[in-house]
Order: structure tokens, then sequence, then C-alpha cells
């Protein structure tokens, strides 16, 4: 069996689940094409880059092997695959593990009864041993113009608070250093379910996010909060951070600073409260890091828009940001607007934006160069340099911090280092 998995982390979480599932059912994971005797291919369909992408990823599946499976928010729109690649054996939508299923016992029977020993208890992960992600819900209720995840994965469905626990607690007893909390929107977990009761050990314990991130806190490993939109009682979060029970870390999805183009995005938050309550959580954290992704060149963003968003920035100095260029994708609303800003003005501004924001995030990590900080080691490069990260620093699309001469150091490894210098974007430290 062969498997391929693209997108984001909520994407990798369902290609776990998936294999997880298989390597209980006896098969064998093949990292070549032509040992497979079938592919799976985990797809994205977020933006029209990912779709090609995932389009290209399938092409080479059937091309080197021939058999393939289709599973993944790409695959909500069947006909879109099957009429690029009318080869595929079957096609399916995002975390539909049933289906997925059906269709590899249709291609390729299991090869023989499950063993439950083929299956460590923490599950199949495609992480690094010492971090995994950890999906509490599925589906989004917001509506966002630009965006067609709720199409492909449906309104919110939270999982229920004992479920997530457990699969917290078998990670962490398996030697997980760090928990990252992920969802379409971490904060909503509960609203569907009106925040019922749930229990965990025989305890009772309320259905939202400060509810869980609480338990979370006590399994004694890094606890990191991801797509976190910017209500009213995250709040609540805040005390937790600064007791040091979950990491000092919010991702914000704010995606513009611009009331116009706020409201033609539907988004749900406006940019002057979000302003008054980064203030407020700064004050009930000090150490906390903020990061959040913007769009620029939006339909109808004007350059009065995009002026308002770079003051946004240097007001908000948040510590990690990443920027994109509009992308229209198949069935967005925003496709339909008014206005659409040509190629050349969105890089023109993407590149102004991560300027601005580049002094900012220079700056701030310029005022931790001195300061003693707890690292997670990544990786040793073949200098003997230590690559870490700081409880400001998620995987992947953060910042790293640099340790030389550490090769005694191991994946996995906490380490306690002094800051000696910063870049726009990494911190370089020695050890204690």
């Amino acid at each position: 069996m062969g498997f391929v998995s693209l997108g984001c982390p909520k994407a990798l979480s369902d290609s776990e689940r998936i294999l997880t599932r298989l390597r209980a059912e006896g098969y064998r994971v093949s990292p070549t094409y032509g040992d497979a005797d079938l592919v799976v291919v985990n797809t994205c369909g977020f933006i029209e880059a990912a779709v090609e992408e995932s389009l290209e990823a399938i092409g080479e599946a059937l091309g080197e092997n021939g058999r393939v499976i289709v599973t993944g928010c790409l695959g909500a729109e069947a006909e879109r695959v099957r009429r690029v690649h009318p080869g595929v054996l079957a096609v399916t939508g995002p975390h539909a593990l049933e289906a997925v299923m059906a269709a590899v016992h249709r291609h390729l029977p299991a090869p023989h009864l499950p063993f439950e020993r083929l299956v460590p208890p923490q599950g199949v992960r495609l992480t690094p041993d010492h971090y995994a992600y950890l999906k509490i819900s599925e589906g989004c209720n917001h509506h966002c113009s630009f965006c067609v995840i709720p199409r492909f994965r449906g309104p919110l469905v939270s999982r229920p608070m004992g479920e997530v626990l457990d699969e917290a607690q078998r990670l962490a007893e398996a030697g997980v250093r760090e928990l990252l909390v992920i969802a379409q929107d971490s904060a909503a977990y509960g609203l569907d379910v009106k925040h019922r009761t749930g229990f965990w050990g025989g305890r009772p314990l309320r259905t939202d996010l400060p509810t869980l991130a609480s338990a979370l806190g006590e399994l004694g490993v890094w606890v990191r909060l991801h797509y976190v939109y910017p209500y009213p009682h995250v709040d609540a979060l805040l005390p937790l951070m600064a007791e040091g029970r979950i990491l000092p870390y919010l991702d914000i999805p704010l995606q513009h600073g611009s009331a116009p183009i706020l409201k033609a995005m539907r988004r749900p938050a406006a940019a002057e409260r979000v302003l008054e309550r980064i203030q407020r959580w700064r004050a009930l954290c000090p150490d906390l890091t903020l990061r959040s992704a913007f769009i620029v060149g939006f339909p109808g963003e004007t350059e009065a828009d995009f002026e308002t968003l770079l003051d946004f920035i240097r007001e908000a100095r948040l510590d990690r940001v990443g920027c994109f260029t509009y992308s229209p994708v198949e069935g967005a609303p925003a496709n339909a607007l008014p206005g659409a800003v040509p190629e050349a003005v969105k890089e023109e501004r993407m590149a102004r934006f991560m300027e601005v924001q580049a002094g900012i995030s220079r700056e701030r990590l310029q005022a931790r160069v001195g300061r003693r900080l707890t690292v997670l080691v990544d990786a040793i490069d073949e200098e003997g340099t230590a690559i870490a990260r700081s409880s400001a620093d998620a995987p992947e699309i953060d910042g790293l911090v640099f340790v030389e001469g550490e090769a005694r150091l191991q994946p996995g490894d906490w380490a306690e280092v002094v800051v000696e210098d910063c870049s726009d974007h990494d911190l370089f430290a020695r050890t204690v």
C-alpha cells in the first residue's frame, strides 16, 4: 500500500487516521510506488495552486503505479478529479475514513485478520516522534467568501471531550513532547453540542476550548493552540498561559485589517476589537506569542485598504505572520466580487507587507536576546548544530532556534539556552 499526503495539518491528521486503520487491518505501507499494490492520495483543494499540486500528485501515482484511490478536500469535487484523471479507482471526500476503507477493501482486500499489535497505542503518525497534531473538531460554521472548506468538510462537528483527551494521553505516554491542537476553528469547539458535559477519567468537563486546554495542560507536555478565532471567551485561555499550563501562543486567522475588506471577506471579527483584545491579552500574559496570516490583493482592495492593513500590523506587532496573495478558488463567492487586483499589484503589495513585518519580527526577536529559554530540539545538522524551537515557534511555519556545537542533543530533547543573536525570523543561542 502506498500513501501520499498533501495539504494542511488537518489533512495530515486525516492521513494518520487512515494509515492507523490500514495498519490495524494488516496492510503494509510501502515507501515506493513500485512496491505498492495500491496508492491512496489524500488531496488538498483550498486554493488553485493546491488543486494543481493534488492533480499532479494523482497523475504521478497513476503513471508510476496505475491503481489509485483519491480522498481529501479535492475529492469533494469528484467530477473534476475524474475529468482530469478518469483512471482513478475511487474518489472520496475529506474525513471519510469509512468510505476510503471501503474503496481499499473493494480493490485490495485485507491480507489477513487484524492484529492489534501491528499498531502502536498512539496510532500511526506522519510527524516526528516528539510532536503530534491533535484534531478536536471537523468542519466550520463560517462562510468566508474566499473559502470553500465548509463545502468540502461540512459544518462544525466537535469530537467528544473524553475521546480527545484519551488520544492526547496516549500520545503523551508514547513520548510526544508537544501537542498541536488543530481544527478549522478551534475556538468554536463544543458550540455544535451546546457545550454539553463530557467525561474523562470519571470527571465531568464542559465541552469548550478553555476546559479542554486546562485538561491538556495536566499531561506535562507543550500544548500549542492553532486556528483560534478571537472570540471573547478566548480571554479565559490567557491565565492558563500565564500560569504555564499551556504554551503562551495563539494562532489567530485575522486575514486583513481594513473594515470594508473584512466585510467583503465575511470575516467574523472587526479589526478595532481585535486590537483591543490583543492589548488585553498581552496585559494578562506578557510573554504571549501571536501568529496570524493575511491575504493581500483581495477583490476590491484599494491602496487605501492596503495602507490600513499595514497600519494594523504596525499597531498589532504580531510575532509571526504569513502573507498570501489572493487566489481565486473554484466555487468561492469572492470570485464574483468586482475590483480584481492585477497580479503584479498583488505581488508588490505582498513584498511591501513582508518588508514591514520583517522589521516588526526582528524587533520582537531582538527583545529576546540575552533571555533564557526552554527549547525543543527537532534535528541536528551535519555541523552539530541543534535545530530547535521555543514556545514561540510552531513546527514548519514559524522560526527556529539554532544552538551551535550541540551534537550531544537528540531530536525530542529539551534544552535550556541563552539567546545571543537574532535574524528577521530566527534566534541563535547557546546552552546554559
